[in-house]
């Protein structure tokens, strides 16, 4: 049934100014809409109605008895479509001016839901900035069309990209239409944030949401490197390098195979997939180890260049092999100045030196003994020892020298530097002869006395200028047991030493040895030194009978032994022998005293004489000793 049509008033004034829709004639998600114009003089009443895009009617006529300049609530049929809402004027004469007309266009349809396409299940450093496509609304498109798409990224697994069902112009972050479809996402912290996705209507209505987890990993693998040991190693070293990664994990996942890798000196990397790689340094020298692996996230701590981005340097570590043992060479001759000095050098370009091990040996050449060590020393790259050729058998003798590196890789060599053996006679050092003795064998108590000898070399050659020691080594209980001089020959090989007062001893004069010269020492000489002891009498004549005489004295030559010493009293007269009538002991300080009466008739007008004797005995570093004689008459 076709529409009629309004009146048509004479008056073209009689029009509605400015007719238009409140939020504009773009497509409403409200069925509700509100129209506003402005009257011309003369406005009695407002007719309108709303017809469809054919024509038909939506709205029936309908007349506001007043000047009204708008509608707020006219609702279109709730069937999404475009409307056309026309507003004529009535005056009082009843007189209709000419439509005014405004478009309606409602769509409250909500679009098929936006479905991202995959994502991997972790996301890497270098995948930033990440872009993901959304994809085309599923199902039909609404009739307003795609204005375009709203997402928001955030730690919410329930957040929404709008604040209400529909999304405003400024919430609509990708506002392109249908094809507006790709989300450039610049960075992300680690850990799991979420993508929040919808598309929207020409109308602003939303789809519903849909959420992608999006889990990053940006931190490299941890990766530990066993085998490399400390120092030098003299075998081929088996590195094996092992990855741990707490989040994305070595697990082959969406970005790419995991792996584990090793790099020797800048090489072509070592690389096996998973959390674990080995291999064998093999060659002699200083290698740089790099290790590094790559996670599920594709994290990986190369140095590469990846995504305009460069990645962090491998860890490294340094791999020290020698296999190679050093060079041994004794010297190529002996140092003249000391023959009997030993040294071997030890050389090795890698490691170097051990100065911790070696040794120089010995043994009979040409025999099948086993070599002796020798007291050797280490150190400037070199073996040392002293072979005191005088304490071996005259003979031919050959060395072995035993050099390690760092490494503890070993060598030996009977060989000097020159290629030849390493051979040496002993003795080595010249022969030394050195005779000495004493002036007299016996001197008196507080005495010195004269020690002298002579230092020749090889046939009786004499010796000059050579120190020659005097020992004198004292008989026990004596401080001290020794006493050392030091005299020089002269250029005759002669020399001589005062030896000054003390016990008895024995003396002997040895020359050290020399680098060059065998030390040589004389026979000892017995030095006997006589006691000390006086003796007195109390009276020069003693009645027979009568009271006694009392004699009295000292030893004085210290030390005495413990107890004191033994001194017999000994009588004689004149032409006969002595005979001792009385032994006594004297105290600590060599004293003695003994009271002697004269009882025998016979001894009338004879005249005796008296002494003491200290014999030698244990414990007095002195020879028997005798006092003056005493003589005493009886009466």
């Amino acid at each position: 049934m076709a529409l009629l049509a309004p009146p048509v008033a004479s008056a073209e004034t009689l029009q509605p100014q400015n007719l238009h829709v409140a939020g504009g004639e773009g497509w409403h998600a409200d069925r509700s809409f509100e129209l506003r114009w402005s009257n011309p003089e003369g406005v009695a009443a407002v007719h309108y109605r709303v017809s469809t895009e054919s024509g038909q009617p939506a709205v029936a006529e309908a007349t506001l008895s007043r000047p009204a300049t708008a509608i707020e609530y006219l609702n279109v049929p709730p069937t999404a479509g475009a409307y056309m809402a026309e507003v004529w004027l009535e005056d009082a004469a009843g007189r209709l001016g000419p439509p005014a007309e405004a478009k309606l266009r409602f769509d409250d349809v909500a679009p098929g839901p936006t479905r991202p396409a995959p994502v991997p299940a972790w996301i890497g450093r270098n995948a930033f900035p990440l872009t993901i496509r959304l994809g085309p609304p599923e199902g039909p498109e609404p009739l307003s069309g795609i204005r375009g798409y709203a997402f928001g990224v955030d730690r919410d697994p329930q957040g929404e990209p709008c604040a209400t069902r529909l999304c405003s112009e400024a919430e609509v972050d990708l506002p392109g239409g249908r094809g507006d479809d790709q989300v450039a996402i610049p960075g992300l912290p680690e850990g799991t944030s979420y993508l929040h996705a919808v598309a929207v209507s020409g109308s602003g209505v939303k789809s519903t949401t849909e959420t992608v987890p999006l889990r990053v990993d940006q931190t490299d693998p941890v990766t530990t490197l066993s085998g490399t040991g400390a120092g030098w190693s003299s075998r081929p070293v088996l590195l094996v390098a092992q990855a741990t990664d707490s989040a994305s994990s070595m697990v082959a996942g969406d970005w790419g195979t995991p792996f584990t890798a090793i790099r020797i000196d800048g090489g072509v990397p070592i690389a096996a997939p998973g959390d674990s790689v080995a291999t064998t340094v093999i060659g002699s020298g200083v290698h740089t180890v790099a290790y590094y692996a790559r996670d599920a996230a594709g994290n990986v701590a190369d140095g590469a260049l990846a995504n305009g981005k460069q990645d962090a340097a491998p860890a490294t570590t340094v791999v020290r092999v020698d296999r190679d043992p050093p060079a041994v060479a004794f010297a190529a001759a002996q140092d003249p100045r000391d023959p009997e000095r030993i040294e071997a050098s030890v050389t090795d370009s890698l490691s170097g030196f051990d100065p911790a091990r070696g040794k120089i040996a010995v043994r009979p050449a040409g025999s099948q003994q086993r070599f002796v060590g020798l007291p050797t020393e280490r150190g400037g790259g070199a073996l040392r020892a002293h072979w005191d050729s005088a304490a071996y058998p005259v003979g031919l003798y050959e060395f072995r020298a035993s050099g390690y590196d760092v490494a503890g890789n070993a060598r030996s060599s009977l060989l000097r530097s020159n290629g030849s053996r390493m051979l040496l006679h002993a003795p080595l050092k010249a022969a030394t002869t050195l005779t000495a003795g004493l002036e007299s064998r016996s001197v008196k108590f507080g005495s010195s006395a004269s020690f002298g000898g002579r230092l020749t070399v090889g046939r009786h050659a004499p010796l000059a200028g050579m120190p020659v020691r005097v020992i004198e080594r004292f008989d026990p209980n004596t401080a001290p047991r020794e006493r050392v001089s030091t005299v020089r020959t002269g250029r005759d090989g002669r020399f001589s030493a005062r030896l000054g007062p003390g016990p008895s001893r024995e003396v002997l004069a040895a020359m050290a040895s020399t680098p060059t010269l065998a030390g040589a020492s004389s026979r000892p000489a017995r030095l006997g030194v006589r006691g000390r002891i006086s003796l007195r009498a109390s009276a020069s004549a003693a009645e027979v009978g009568g009271r006694p005489v009392v004699f009295g004295g000292r030893v004085a030559a210290a030390p005495l032994p413990d107890g004191g010493e033994t001194v017999q009293l000994q009588f004689r007269l004149p032409g006969l022998p002595w005979s001792e009538f009385r032994t006594v002991t004297t105290d600590a300080r060599g004293r003695f005293r003994y009271a002697y009466r004269f009882v025998d008739d016979d001894s009338r007008g004879a005249r005796f004489q008296f002494r003491a004797f200290a014999p030698a005995q244990a414990g007095w570093p002195y020879e028997a000793a005798g006092s003056r004689p005493v003589a005493v008459r009886g009466r």
